[in-house]
């Protein structure tokens, strides 16, 4: 299995940046598909981005332009670049991996790291 821990959270004027982090352990993380994903209060759980394992890339359209995904395989850790952050990105940011593996499905979440965009 895998640990995921989340981190880089904290208080950001508008038009400032943020960098998270997701660090793994437990499993190899290169096998695995890695995504973010947000909730902000009142409000469901919503994909931000993700990456696969072949390093494909997907974003929602809400962050397009503003947030960079990546992934560290040596080091076991994701990250998601934030840019130009606006009040309405204020919410909960979730890590999470996805493997398919001899028709199993594994997927594991972190605690979430909560990120606050406010003058």
């Amino acid at each position: 299995q895998v640990q995921l821990v989340e981190s880089g959270g904290g208080l950001v004027q508008p038009g400032g940046s943020l960098r998270l982090s997701c660090a793994a352990s437990g499993s190899i993380f290169i096998a695995y598909d890695m995504g973010w994903y947000r909730q902000a209060a009142g409000k469901q759980r919503e994909l931000v981005a993700f990456i696969t394992s072949g390093g494909n890339i997907n974003y929602a359209d809400s962050v397009k332009g503003r947030f960079t995904i990546s992934r560290d395989n040596a080091k076991n850790t994701g990250y998601l670049q934030m840019n130009s952050l606006k009040p309405e990105d204020t919410a909960v940011y979730y890590c999470n991996a996805d493997r398919t593996f001899l028709g199993k499905r594994y997927d594991y979440w972190g605690q979430g790291t909560q990120v606050t965009v406010s003058s």
